[in-house]
């Protein structure tokens, strides 16, 4: 699952599901979604950037170099 969070909105959306790329600058996942790489599955990509693998196991946190897009570990529990 990817939190996906819009105009202060939380709702949860299946990895099959698309997502639009580049909608939004903070994206929750989680460790299912490791290894991340932006963008991610589900994302059309017929205007995003080219594919960008993402370590944020140690911080947490990550920032795409293209897009600027920031995601977040979220701990499970």
């Amino acid at each position: 699952m990817v939190e996906l969070r819009d105009t202060g909105v939380l709702r949860q959306v299946p990895k099959t599901r698309e997502i639009q790329a580049n909608a939004q600058n903070r994206y929750e996942v989680t460790e299912d979604d490791l290894p991340l790489h932006c963008p991610m599955e589900g994302m059309s990509l017929w205007n995003s950037h080219p594919r960008v693998y993402l370590p944020l196991e140690e911080s947490r946190e990550a920032r795409c170099p293209y897009c600027g897009a920031v995601y977040v570990l979220k701990t499970e529990g």
